[in-house]
This record gives structure tokens, C-alpha cells and sequence, in this order.
């Protein structure tokens, strides 16, 4: 991660150079300067986090260089240094913008005291600015909820690629927690300490979104009443969350493309390049192979970001994680809105097993809390959840429609393969469970598997190996059978 960068702007030698070996101890990046005009120079080519300067400096005084990086650099602390320092200094240094003013002599330890104050001053700033826009979502992998294998490999990967600084892509269904995902990578790297920063690439047209990453200087277009900084400064030594990336123009993701190469990159409207140091974390919906050779994507962009891809499963794919996500939600959502609901009906359990989940985890969430605003007792019963809102229409008999017969009429066997394949998949495969839901006996169901050649999944059917005496004892038990037949 990038090391917090200062610069020092002092007249005098012995002095400039006791701060500056200072502060390299502690491991900040320091540049120096011995003049007000080399120090306002270097403010048009580099980015800073601190500057300490003098206020006598030679060519141009310590307020002037203080109006200059204000101007060019708003969010930049400034710690002004005098030997003559005076009540009336130090108040229009203030008024100014800075952010502290020390006499002279002083002693490094007390100056290094006021940089980190200086730096924490400043991170606090960037994360209030953020926060005024999002709530970042911030979670260890143990704090994620799911036991099923699909998301534990996915946190597998988490841990294996959170400690890194490599590109992140994150592919899913919209709703599936890709966000959540980008959130535990940052939060288990090294970076945790600095900002995460969301954008949402589909939520602004084109000339918004590169002011929203990029920022812009004042007047760089119409409305432009201020300078404005950009989510790529905001995320400056920490990472940046690029949602729905797949939305960006043509034109934006060159300039990505910039800024993952050379970590460079202007404002809208300005002249002087900025550097940053930011891990980019990206999140798709859409199939990003089929849109570069569809030229839709740009194939250097692609391959930048698709350093290591996570497929996130969708909820159908684990069931199993259900349970516990439903009385997360509940538990959640009792506390927040004050109602006395205590937890979900195991009828009501199954049911949100079976449901097909089109949105995901967020369809989960928002069918929860709906359940909990309407319920009327203390646990949700299967008709608090209203899935049937999402069904088909009833027939009579008072069962949904799941059939719509074709003009030219479709065999009774295909009918029933798909029913009996699509309430085995809607009960993780478990045929007790299909039979139930279809109301045949298990013994009927495994019938009209092995007749409609209905193929299980492997990984369902894997089961422990028999020992050789428990094979001889089943072979033993079927020739019996057999013969009683």
C-alpha cells in the first residue's frame, strides 16, 4: 500500500533536513524544497497529503504557498512553521484553510504528532464525503452467513486473493451479494484501514460518472460551481468497488484503462496529472467474454480486471444457507422496525426452500421484511411470506397453474419429466422431498426416474464407499429379494 506522501517547504537547511529524515523514519514519502515558487511547482505535478511549510520562504511566503495548494490541492493538510510567529499569523493562516501552525524551535516527535493528526484529519474527511453518498458494507469472511460448498469456495478464494493488491472481477446474478464480496476483500487486506469506495458504473450517464470517478475542476462544464474530487482520490491508498461495470462507455473505460496501467489521471478540466494508488475491485451481471468480441467491451480493459474472477452462485444453486439467512433477515428486521416477531414456522422454512429465488438473496431480504411488517403473531407462517404474489395465476382446485399446453399438444411423459426434474431441483435433489412436494411415495418417484431417464447431478448422489461385508450383505439381501419376486 502506498506510503503517505508530505512535502516540506523550509528556507532552512539544518532544519529542513532534520524533519525530513524524521519523517522517512517513520515511514512517510518526503520530497523537500528550500522555496515557496519550487514547492508551488511541484503542487502542479504531484499529489500530497501533507505539506509543512515555512512561513518565510524565500520567493513566495508560507500564506501564499497556503493559498496555492488550497487552490490546487482542497483537501490537502497544511502545517505552517514560523520562528516569529504571531496572533494575527496564525488567525489568517487559519481563515486560510490550515490546518495547524507550530513555532519554531521544535522538537521532531512533536512534529511528527501533528502529521499524523494531519493524516487522520484527512482520512476522516474523505470518509465523511463518502458517507454522505453510501453506507459501505464492511465484513469479515467468518461474518458472512452460508455454510453450503458453493459459498465457502467462494470465500476460499477471498482469503487466498484478499492479502494481494490484484485486480478483482466478480461475476453474478444481480442480487447475489457481489458487493458483500468486494467488501470482505478490502476489509481482510491491508488497505482495511483506508477508504473502500463504492460506484455504481449504471446509475449515471457518461459525463457524470467520469466526474464521479475522476472529479472535475471548477468551471470544467456547466453546473461546475467547485472543484469537486473523485472517487479514484477518495479511494487513494485503499479500494475502489467499479458495480455494473459492463455499463461503462467506450470513452470511460479508456480512462480506466489508464488508471489501472499507469495509475494516472486528470480531472475533467485540468491540465496536471494526479497519481493514485488503488486496488480496483470490479462487479458484473452480464457475460463480459461475449461483449469483447461483441466489441462492446473493450478486450485490454477485460483482461485487466479479469486477473481473478469469482462467479458468485445464485441462492437456487444454495438452498442449504437458506434457514440461516432467513432468521438473520427476521431477527433484523423485528429489531429494526419494533414488532415482536421472534422467528419463522418450520412450514414456513420449507417453503422458502423450495421458492426459485429469481432475485437472489435480495428478493430473500425483501420478501422477509415484507413478512414481518404484515405478520400477526410472534413466528411468519407460510401465508405472512406471500410467495404465490410471484406464482402463476390459481385454477380450480385451488392449486397454481404450472402447465400452459402448446397449440399442437406436448406428450404426457415430457410434462411429467419436467415436474418431477423441477421439484427435484427445488429440494437440493433429496427424491423424499420431491415426492412429497409432488405427492407420490418415494418408491413412485424413484420409479419414474430410472423410467424418464431423469440424470441426477453427481455431486448428489456421491456417498461414502460400503465395506466389502456390507456389499456382500446388500448383494445377499437383493438375490433374496429377487427370489421372493
Amino acid at each position: 500500500m502506498a506510503r503517505a506522501r508530505i512535502l516540506v517547504a523550509d528556507a532552512q537547511d539544518t532544519v529542513r533536513r532534520e524533519v525530513v529524515r524524521s519523517l522517512e523514519v517513520a515511514g512517510y514519502e518526503v520530497e523537500e524544497v528550500s522555496s515557496g515558487i519550487q514547492a508551488i511547482a511541484l503542487l502542479h505535478r504531484k499529489q500530497y497529503e501533507v505539506i509543512l511549510a515555512d512561513l518565510e520562504l524565500g520567493g513566495s511566503d508560507g500564506l501564499d504557498l497556503l493559498r496555492r495548494a488550497k487552490e490546487l490541492q482542497p483537501t490537502v493538510a497544511v502545517i505552517l512553521m514560523t520562528r516569529f510567529g504571531t496572533v494575527q499569523a496564525a488567525v489568517e493562516a487559519m481563515q486560510i484553510g490550515a490546518f495547524d501552525f507550530v513555532p519554531k524551535p521544535f522538537d521532531v516527535q512533536t512534529m511528527q504528532m501533528r502529521v499524523e493528526k494531519a493524516l487522520e484529519y484527512r482520512r476522516l474527511t474523505y470518509a465523511i464525503d463518502y458517507l454522505r453518498h453510501t453506507q459501505p458494507a464492511i465484513y469479515s469472511c467468518d461474518r458472512i452467513i452460508g455454510a453450503s460448498g458453493a459459498l465457502q469456495n467462494v470465500l476460499g478464494v477471498v482469503r487466498k486473493v484478499a492479502p494481494s493488491t490484484t485486480t478483482v472481477l466478480i461475476r453474478g446474478e444481480t442480487g447475489t451479494g457481489k458487493e458483500l464480496i468486494a467488501s470482505a476483500i478490502h476489509h481482510n487486506s491491508a488497505r482495511a484501514n483506508r477508504n473502500f469506495v463504492r460506484v455504481n458504473c449504471a446509475a449515471l450517464q457518461e459525463n457524470l460518472l467520469e466526474s464521479e470517478l475522476f472529479g472535475h475542476e471548477k468551471g470544467a462544464f456547466t453546473g461546475a460551481h467547485r472543484q469537486r474530487v473523485g472517487r479514484f482520490e477518495q479511494a487513494d491508498g485503499g479500494s475502489l468497488f467499479l458495480d455494473e461495470v459492463a455499463d461503462m462507455s467506450p470513452h470511460t473505460q479508456a480512462k480506466v484503462l489508464r488508471v489501472l496501467q499507469e495509475q494516472e489521471f486528470e480531472r475533467l478540466g485540468a491540465t496536471r496529472t494526479l497519481s493514485c494508488d488503488v486496488r480496483v475491485i470490479a462487479a458484473t451481471n452480464r457475460d463480459l467474454s461475449a461483449m469483447v468480441a461483441s466489441g462492446q467491451f473493450r478486450e485490454d480493459l477485460f483482461y485487466r480486471l479479469n486477473v481473478v474472477s469469482i462467479d458468485m452462485p445464485p441462492l437456487r444453486d444454495r438452498t442449504e444457507d437458506i434457514p440461516e439467512l432467513a432468521e438473520f433477515f427476521t431477527e433484523r428486521c423485528a429489531r429494526e422496525i419494533k414488532t415482536q416477531v421472534k422467528g419463522i414456522e418450520p412450514a414456513a422454512v420449507k417453503l422458502l426452500t423450495r421458492y426459485r429465488w429469481p432475485g437472489n438473496i435480495r428478493e430473500l431480504e425483501n420478501a422477509i421484511e415484507r413478512a414481518v411488517l404484515l405478520a400477526d403473531g410472534p413466528f411468519l407462517r407460510p401465508q405472512d411470506l406471500r410467495l404465490g404474489d410471484w406464482m402463476p395465476p390459481a385454477i380450480p382446485g385451488g392449486h397454481p397453474r404450472v402447465v400452459s399446453l402448446p397449440a399442437t399438444g406436448v406428450p404426457l411423459q415430457e410434462i411429467e419429466k419436467q415436474a418431477i426434474t423441477e421439484a427435484l431441483r427445488m429440494t437440493s435433489w433429496v427424491q423424499k422431498d420431491a415426492a412429497e412436494l409432488l405427492g407420490i411415495s418415494p418408491r413412485v418417484i424413484n420409479y419414474k426416474i430410472k423410467v424418464l431417464d431423469i440424470q441426477i447431478p453427481r455431486r448428489r448422489r456421491s456417498s461414502p464407499q460400503p465395506s466389502v461385508e456390507e456389499r456382500n450383505g446388500t448383494t445377499e439381501r437383493n438375490r433374496s429379494a429377487a427370489g421372493l419376486s
